[in-house]
Order: structure tokens, then C-alpha cells, then sequence
């Protein structure tokens, strides 16, 4: 297919409002003006790493007919029409700005990209259902640990959110941008990014109305509406257009396709109010608080949801399930630290890597600190009323304990892995830092 005729543009003018600073593992960007104008200095500010993203994820659609050709396609037919125009635009600003770079990537490749954890994960089990013979069949991703708290939880009784984003780490590496977007229209956001992302994919954000919002995945959830609205572009919009928490409720169920779906963790630090928002296809639960804590940890939670969207069914006994243990240890945590939780506090619960059901210390796939092969917690973040209110957060990159990966040494180890060499790396040990920093 032929690149897409992308208008050329005045470049220097459209990046005077934006910024690149590399700290600790993560880029932060600074992006601010018309959509257009965001996606062409997304793109051209961090180029080279887009398009290593783009390659390393290319590794996941190898093969016909499900490649990325399948992808691009896909993504089109389904989402192009249905994204409001101030996204396309951002799509076709990072489109021609990699252009510009020397990179052969279209419209289509930006929003495949951005589109991939829906095709891969909810879309392509769809499509095979439906084929003759087909059954359904949940996803088994097991993504993020996550909590919220407020009022006799915490120690100022205001908001505390903590959250970390567990991956494979050939992608997880990536998910190294920290975007601070001022629009046109809307609220100025910051949000952590898997590189080229113009939403989030980790789903950890801020807003300068005060709003606050995580996620946690949904395991073994089957759904998908192919008639209905990206989540990717509903992500975005709550975050950017977002004032309190029905807002971001309301954003989040119009056209819901149960794209992605996940538990949402989400806070109003104007009012210090607190919601959870379990967002499944048929099923969609929304509960809030000002007082206590919320926890997530890939669990599903409604029985009505269990029964109509996790074909599987759930396993609640924690004694064989890694995320009923991290429940466990959420509200064992959360319950004993009562009236003490701060973010100093929450960075010692994403590290943590005590299983508490098993008694056994040591980082897995059932403590907060996920560590599984080549996958888990790949990069961390906490913030307080205080810290949303001037728009910062603490910020981690890496595994949340601060312990490394050797790539050479899992090489050196593991046979059949070839085809990664180019694309996966170590993973250092990074600090805390508190981001963007101010000017």
C-alpha cells in the first residue's frame, strides 16, 4: 500500500512550543499546540525510538494472515472513522513527521500501532470465534497492580495512587515516555507512554483539573464490539476532557467496544474522592468512595461479569492464583498502614515482593513487584493530592524493585530467542525521580 500524501508544513514554527529532556530511562516530552501539531513533534522529537518500537512490535505479527498488513487494515476499517478529528490529526502529525525523519510509516502504521493491544488482544479472539469451529477465549494477560486510596487511609487524608505496569519486557522496555501534552481544547495532560502511543497503553495520568487515573487489566475477559469506539481514543479523551469522575465514567462507557477491557482506578483530588470503574463489555460497575482504599491487581470482581464475559470462569482461592494473592496483599498492606499511607509508603508497596499467602519472599508472578520470565513490573509510578496539584508525579523506570535484567545473561541461558537480540536489552536499576521537572 502507498504512503498516505501528507501536506508538508512550516517544521521549525510547529516545534517551538515543544521540548524533549532524557532522565533516568524515561523521555519526556512536551507537546503543545493544534493536534496536528502534537503528533508532528511527538514524532519528530522521538523519532528514532518510535520506530524502534515499531520494529521490535512488528516481532509479534510475523505471520499471515494475521501480520501487520492484517493489522493496518484492521485498524482502518474498524477505528479511522470513529476517532474524533483531533486524533486523526495528531495520527497524521507523527505520520508525516517520521516521514520528515527518513521512516517509510503512514497514518496506518501509527494507528495500527496504536491500536495493537485491541487487534492482538480482544480483536483477533474475536475474529477466530467467529470462524467455524471457533470458541471463545479470554485473554490471559495479567497487567499492572495498582491501588487508591484517601480519607482515614492515608496520612493528610487525601489521595494516594500507585501503580506499576507489568509487560513483556520486549515491549515493556518501551513504555519509557512520559507525555505532557497541552491541547488546543481540553485539560493539559501528563501520562506515561509506550513510545509513539498518543494515549497511554500503561494507563497511569494526570490532568490539570485534578483528575487521576490507573488501570488494571481484566484476566480472562472475553468481549468485543466490533461496531463500537476505540478504547485507546476513549483513554485519551477521559484524561484530556475529564473535570470529575463522571466524566471520565460517562467518556469511558459511550461506544464502549470492551476493547482492552480493565478496571479503572480513578480520583478527584479537588474534592479527594476516589471510584472504581469495572469496565466489561455487557457489564460495566462503577463505584465510589471518600473514605478507604481501591486495589487492583487483574482480578475480575462483578459475579455478573464473571458469568457472562470470563468464559473460563474465576478462581478465587488465592492459594492458586497469583492475583488473588496480590489482592491479598493490596488489602493486607492497605489495612495494617492504615492512617500512614503517603507516596514514600506507596513506592515500598510496588516493590514489594512478599507473597504473603505462600509466606515465601521473593519477586514473582503473584507479588506486587511482578517478575515472570520475561515479563512484569517494567516501570513504576505514585502520586499524592499535593503532587497532582502541580502537575508531578514520582516516577520509575525499570523492574519496581530496582533489581536488573541481563539480556546477555538470559541469551547465554535460553536457546530459540534469536529473533529478539536486536530488540531486547538490559534493564538497569533507575531512581525515583519526580516529573516533569519544573523550569
Amino acid at each position: 500500500m502507498a504512503l498516505a500524501l501528507l501536506v508538508p508544513t512550516q517544521t521549525d514554527a510547529r516545534l517551538t512550543n515543544s521540548s524533549r529532556t532524557d532522565q533516568a530511562g524515561w523521555i519526556v516530552l512536551h507537546l503543545q499546540g493544534k493536534p496536528r501539531d502534537i503528533g508532528f513533534q511527538y514524532g519528530s522529537l522521538a523519532a528514532k525510538e518510535i520506530d524502534d518500537a515499531h520494529k521490535a512490535l512488528l516481532l509479534s505479527f510475523s505471520r499471515a494472515p494475521y501480520d501487520w498488513e492484517w493489522c493496518r487494515k484492521s485498524a482502518r476499517d474498524l477505528f479511522w472513522k470513529k476517532l474524533d478529528t483531533e486524533y486523526q490529526e495528531e495520527m497524521l502529525g507523527q505520520a508525516e513527521a517520521l516521514q520528515q525523519k527518513g521512516f517509510k510509516y503512514d497514518q496506518w502504521d501509527v494507528l495500527a500501532y496504536n491500536a495493537y493491544i485491541e487487534l492482538k488482544d480482544y480483536y483477533l479472539p474475536y475474529v477466530l470465534s467467529h470462524q467455524p469451529g471457533g470458541t471463545r477465549q479470554g485473554t490471559t494477560r495479567e497487567s499492572c497492580s495498582a491501588f487508591i486510596a484517601t480519607g482515614s487511609t492515608t496520612k493528610d487524608g487525601k489521595i494516594v495512587m500507585g501503580h506499576n505496569l507489568w509487560w513483556d519486557y520486549l515491549m515493556g522496555q518501551r513504555c519509557n515516555v512520559l507525555l505532557d501534552i497541552t491541547p488546543e481544547k481540553g485539560n493539559r495532560v501528563i501520562m506515561d507512554a509506550f513510545c509513539g502511543f498518543i494515549h497511554s497503553g500503561s494507563d497511569y495520568a494526570l490532568n490539570s483539573a485534578g483528575m487521576v487515573l490507573c488501570e488494571t487489566t481484566i484476566s480472562g475477559f472475553s468481549g468485543f464490539d466490533p461496531k463500537g469506539t476505540p478504547e485507546f481514543m476513549r483513554m485519551r479523551k477521559a484524561i484530556q476532557y475529564s473535570n470529575n469522575l463522571d466524566d471520565i465514567k460517562s467518556i469511558f462507557v459511550e461506544g464502549n467496544n470492551g476493547g482492552y477491557a480493565n478496571t479503572w482506578l480513578m480520583g478527584d483530588t479537588k474534592t479527594n474522592e476516589i471510584g472504581k470503574l469495572e469496565l466489561g463489555l455487557k457489564n460495566v460497575d462503577f463505584v465510589r468512595k471518600k473514605d478507604g482504599f481501591f486495589v487492583g491487581s487483574n482480578f475480575p470482581e462483578s459475579p455478573k461479569l464473571i458469568a457472562e464475559e470470563v468464559p473460563g470462569g474465576w478462581n478465587a482461592d488465592p492459594m492458586s492464583n497469583g492475583c488473588e494473592r496480590r489482592r491479598v496483599r493490596w488489602t493486607s498492606l492497605l489495612t495494617k498502614n492504615k492512617g500512614q499511607v503517603d507516596a514514600e509508603m506507596a513506592k515500598t508497596f510496588l516493590a514489594d515482593t512478599f507473597d504473603e499467602v505462600l509466606n515465601r519472599q521473593g519477586a514473582s508472578d503473584s507479588t506486587l513487584c511482578g517478575v515472570s520470565g520475561l515479563s512484569g513490573a517494567v516501570n513504576t509510578k505514585v502520586i499524592d493530592s499535593s503532587m497532582a496539584s502541580s502537575m508531578q508525579l514520582w516516577a520509575r523506570m525499570g523492574i519496581s524493585n530496582g533489581s536488573t535484567f541481563s539480556a546477555n545473561t538470559f541469551f547465554s541461558q535460553n536457546s530459540g530467542y534469536d529473533a529478539l537480540k536486536p530488540f531486547l536489552h538490559d534493564i538497569p536499576t533507575q531512581p525515583w525521580k519526580i516529573l516533569p521537572e519544573k523550569k
